[in-house]
């Protein structure tokens, strides 16, 4: 059985309070509340299993905001003189003790943490202490690569982030061409692998592939607003930054390539879809 993570059980006995379920040969309680309407015995359920408040094995058909092994960013319930817990989505809150914290969490504030088992005890928890969960000797992912991720917090260099669940990377400033907040969960693309280990993220495609979502994006803006944009190549950085969300570099080569295929007119206005 995989605590802290979904699992397939079958229907092998049914109670007034719920069903019993066989995983891995251990019966597993699904309260009544949470059982599907028309289960049978013989039935196969994908179910999530915690602990509940006696520290018993218990499932639900609920879906966590996360599950073991996961970085999320989370809220905090309460703060007591043992640690903190915070909202995961399920009855009985994600418990973070002191050692665990970076700082006294405070009730109300929301935090990126990691959910691990701890092994002596057998409980789900958290950590904000997230270097020791992070992989930093083998990266196995290359420039150009399309990837998940999840900003950190932010830095003087720019933003950093937590890429596919797993390792550290950093979108730089000048790389940044929307807003982003502490929590959120972004597709972006891999823009360099130190020799060091250390990744550069991005939030845009690179090379050809950046100019082609361009292309796309400004297209799709153009027929929005009824075939004209008044955006050129004389246009201010931060004019094209706040009407399309990309660089005036990418700007350029996406209306040159728009241009040469002979979709759009460049006017001193600026740019029109052609009829």
């Amino acid at each position: 059985m995989k605590l802290g993570k979904f699992n397939q059980g079958e229907v092998i006995k049914r109670t007034d309070f719920g069903v019993y379920l066989n995983i891995d040969n251990e019966e597993v309680l699904l309260p009544l509340k949470y059982v599907p309407n028309g289960t049978e015995i013989g039935d196969e359920l994908k179910v999530f299993i915690y602990k509940d408040s006696q520290e018993r094995n218990i499932a639900t058909t609920l879906s966590p905001k996360a599950k073991v092994g996961d970085f999320a960013h989370l809220e905090v319930k309460d703060v007591n003189r043992v640690g903190a817990f915070l909202d995961w989505g399920l009855e009985k809150d994600l418990f973070v003790p002191f050692a665990e914290q970076e700082g006294k969490m405070k009730e109300g504030n929301s935090y990126v943490v990691r959910v691990f088992l701890d092994q002596q005890t057998e409980r789900i928890t958290a950590s904000q202490r997230l270097d020791k969960f992070i992989e930093q000797e083998q990266v196995d992912i290359s420039e150009g690569d399309q990837v998940e991720l999840l900003i950190y917090r932010f830095t003087d260099l720019g933003v950093k982030v937590i890429i596919n669940n797993k390792y550290y990377g950093l979108i730089y400033n000048n790389d940044l061409y929307r807003e982003l907040e502490v929590g959120q969960e972004i597709t972006g693309y891999i823009k360099k692998v130190r020799d060091d280990n250390k990744i550069d993220a991005s939030l845009r495609k690179i090379g050809y592939g950046r100019i082609e979502d361009a292309k796309e994006k400004i297209l799709n803006q153009l027929v929005t607003e009824e075939g004209f944009l008044p955006l050129h190549d004389k246009s201010s950085p931060q004019a094209i930054k706040d009407r399309l969300e990309m660089s005036k570099g990418s700007f350029k080569k996406a209306i040159g390539g728009l241009y040469k295929e002979k979709i759009i007119d460049i006017t001193k206005e600026g740019i029109k879809l052609k009829k």
